[in-house]
């Protein structure tokens, strides 16, 4: 790479190469290369440069508009598709002084191409062959707070904020340089897995995930952290089978137990609450074959922990919605410890005043949450939802809820 920079660089100084222009080169390729092409100008930070390299909202409302009137499809098939393609590859932002977002160009024109060839929408949304490289996830999981970050950023505990964004990425910095916050989250943001969410009132930048396709790339990455063999994961498809298949949370619940909660040690306790036995459970469940996905889905002032409603492409199979609210209850405030959690059975967990308290605030909770996804998306006559308490990191205890 340093041979070919030197040869533009060489030919941009007067030897018939006026201008140059280059684009999907990190500063993780470029850093390395400074003297061989010291002339060039970041322009990617710049919000007049902001929707260069993305689709607009407007581009895209267009296509599907035409695509639509071809396939002899209403207008609201079109409104169907935007919103389809506004969760999946919308929310890409690069510039703090811009609040225009945009689409993953890639990801867009693979769904647009499949939608109008076959009047239909592609049955995976993240063709594999455009699916972003897990390794680079890999790589950051094993930096000091990689793994708290990618866990932090999936289950929305707190926002990633960093003050600038890290902009040398040399083999030294990544072999030497302290491995801060700041650091670990700007390659997320240059690899397209976090972008820019706003800006805090004390100028820091937020860093969210830009979209749902992201997000599965967060929850596979997360799964495979926790269980590398093979055999738990088909243990784990087949649990989350039994729930959207037949509204069976048990198998689910137990394989959390036997397997999920084995990873977490003691120390865990000191940032552990629901959010953290909902991103367990949402990285199991993960499915946007059959499902649009969203944890702490906003529905009108609301908050859902985990919703998973039917793609509209998908409403002809006999899959359930599913609506899963999580409460936590530590042990101290159960009055127990872990061994004797362990041994106890469903009944007695039942029983304890703690977790009576904290499934009494689920039930209220679903209840608000059923009536705003009603109102949201129609009558969802398959709609199953559930309370989930956790007592520490040992037992689960859930109810269905009407």
């Amino acid at each position: 790479m340093k041979a070919l920079f030197k040869t533009i660089k060489m030919a941009a100084s007067g030897q018939g190469l006026g201008r140059v222009f280059i684009t999907g080169v990190s500063p993780v390729a470029m850093s390395d290369l400074t003297s061989a092409y010291n002339v060039a100008g970041n322009i990617y930070l710049l919000p007049q440069f902001n929707t260069l390299c993305g689709f607009r909202e407007a581009e895209i409302d267009a296509v599907l508009s035409r695509i639509t009137e071809e396939c002899n499809f209403p207008q609201s098939d079109a409104n169907e598709a935007l919103a389809m393609m506004r969760t999946f590859y919308n929310g890409y932002r690069f510039s703090r002084n811009t609040e225009e977002q945009v689409y993953n160009p890639t990801l867009a024109l693979y769904f647009l191409k499949v939608f109008q060839r076959d009047c239909r929408y592609p049955d995976r949304i993240l063709d594999s062959n455009l699916a972003m490289d897990r390794g680079k996830m890999h790589y950051i999981s094993r930096l000091p707070e990689g793994r708290k970050l990618i866990f932090n950023a999936l289950a929305e505990t707190e926002s990633v904020t960093i003050f600038d964004l890290a902009d040398r990425f040399g083999v030294e910095d990544i072999l030497h340089a302290p491995k801060d916050t700041g650091f670990v989250a700007s390659p997320l943001y240059y690899f397209g897995i976090l972008t820019l969410g706003g800006v805090t009132p004390f100028g820091e930048l937020v860093l969210t995930i830009p979209n749902l396709v992201i997000r599965k790339l967060y929850a596979e990455s997360i799964k495979e952290l926790l269980l590398p063999e093979g055999k738990a994961l088909d243990l784990a498809r087949r649990a989350a089978e039994a729930l959207y298949q037949r509204g069976d949370l048990q198998p689910l619940c137990d394989f959390v137990e036997q397997k999920y909660f084995k990873v977490f040690s003691n120390r865990d306790y000191a940032w552990s609450n629901e959010l953290t036995v909902k991103t367990a459970f949402l990285t199991l469940l993960f499915n946007d074959t059959l499902y649009i996905m969203e944890s702490e889905a906003e529905t009108e002032r609301g908050h859902a922990d985990l919703t998973m409603i039917v793609r509209p492409d998908r409403r002809q199979y006999r899959i359930l919605d599913i609506l899963i609210e999580f409460k936590f209850v530590s042990p101290k405030e159960a009055g127990l410890d872990g061994k004797t959690l362990e041994q106890m059975d469903r009944a007695a967990l039942q029983a304890l005043p703690a977790v009576q308290s904290k499934q009494r605030e689920a039930e209220a909770g679903l209840a608000r949450y059923r009536a705003k996804l009603t109102a949201k998306f129609g009558e969802l006559p398959r709609l199953h939802s559930f309370s989930v308490v956790a007592v520490g990191f040992e037992r689960l205890v859930f109810a269905p809820s009407e």
